[in-house]
């Protein structure tokens, strides 16, 4: 028996000893409830039964159907010349019709709620104690009253479970699409770091042999040359730091170099093209970045206007590359508002941003501005060295 099924045995058998108790003491007090003229012993004895079924109301909750027909059984044995007790007879028939109506499976719940239903309205026929109009009316009513609750109670159940299994499947989904998408930036990051290095090293290595050729004619062509390549070298190298943790399939790349700043104004000219008044600011300086830092601050331009396209209900659109002493700022900021019908592709861009800029040690930030939405971007100064 499972834990909880052990707590539910433990909470069920107290209420079946209240029960109990207050049927008992309905009988041998006796209360102003009791009716006919039955023997107390058998009243007694009935009470404990539905008090022993009572307790096992979520465990077996088929044993229900026990509670309405010992007491009918009685009621006909005797030719209704029985007790009719509230606290030691209808309370259990209640607590029996609010049990099948509210736990076990739908088979059980068919069973209990009409073998107590079928029960009373035998009953009616052999009782003349409850066959008064406002005793009709009275248990009727109480016992609809406890089958709704019963009823109302598990489907409000039923339905926050559903609720909660459709969240939990639409967080997993959500949790295994943000982890895809990071994935894909990583391999993307890396093939593209793989293409700066082999630019680099192609670039190194044509130096160097325009340096082998003119060492003797020209010792300062071949210093320039040599500087050309330390610079290369420490730019590759630095980019190398950076990529060590990625993982990445083997593939056929080229060595062609990857966009930087330089090839921004295209992404300008593609945004007018589209409809979007689209402005460009670029501060001095920013050209002297790595390769791969512009190659981040490029992405990051891309992805910006591409969300703007796609999931901004926008007319313009300002892009700004600020550098700073210590970092390089870039901020794309339009005059539309999010399109909340397609979340999940915003967010994936924004992730595939963030893991980018991060391998830096950069930060992104998204969200509502006082007129549209806001991108912003900080990038170290010191990630281009």
């Amino acid at each position: 028996m499972e834990h909880r099924d052990r707590w539910h045995l433990v909470q069920d058998s107290i209420l079946a000893a209240l029960v109990a108790a207050i049927g008992l003491a309905e009988v041998w007090v006796p209360f102003e409830s009791v009716q006919g003229t039955g023997s107390p012993v058998v009243s007694s004895t009935l009470i404990l039964l539905c008090a022993a079924l009572l307790a096992l109301r979520r465990t077996w909750p088929i044993l229900l159907v026990g509670i309405p027909l010992v007491w009918v059984s009685a009621f006909v044995a005797t030719g209704g010349d029985a007790q009719v007790l509230f606290f030691g007879g209808f309370l259990p028939l209640a607590l029996a019709l609010y049990s099948g109506a509210r736990h076990g499976d739908l088979r059980t719940s068919v069973v209990v709620c009409g073998s107590v239903f079928a029960s009373v309205l035998l009953a009616d026929f052999f009782v003349p104690e409850l066959q008064g109009p406002s005793e009709v009316l009275f248990h009727w009513g109480a016992l609809l009253t406890v089958f709704l609750v019963g009823i109302g109670l598990r489907t409000s159940e039923h339905r926050a479970v559903d609720a909660a299994l459709r969240a939990a499947a639409a967080e997993a989904v959500a949790q295994q699409a943000a982890l895809r998408a990071v994935a894909e930036e990583r391999a993307r990051i890396a093939r593209e770091l793989h293409d700066i290095l082999g630019h680099s090293m192609s670039v190194m290595v044509i130096q160097a042999g325009a340096a082998a050729q003119v060492l003797d004619d020209d010792p300062e062509e071949a210093r320039r040359a040599l500087e050309a390549i330390r610079r290369t070298g420490i730019d590759s190298l630095a980019e190398v730091r950076r990529v060590v943790s990625l993982l990445r399939e083997d593939e056929r790349v080229g060595l062609a170099p990857q966009p930087g700043i330089a090839r921004i104004p295209e992404l300008i000219a593609q945004a007018r093209s589209d409809g979007l008044d689209a402005t460009y600011t670029v501060d001095e300086g920013v050209g002297d970045l790595s390769a791969g830092m512009q190659l981040a601050v490029y992405r990051v331009v891309q992805e910006a206007l591409t969300n703007v396209r796609r999931h901004a209900r926008a007319t313009a659109v300002r892009v700004a590359i600020a550098r700073r002493d210590d970092d390089v700022q870039v901020t794309v900021t339009d005059d539309g508002a999010p399109d909340v019908a397609a979340p999940v592709r915003v967010g994936q861009g924004l992730l595939g941003m963030r893991e980018r800029v991060a391998l830096y040690g950069g930060t992104v930030e998204s969200g509502p501005a006082p007129v549209g939405w806001r991108v912003h971007a900080v990038l170290p100064a010191g990630a281009s060295s």
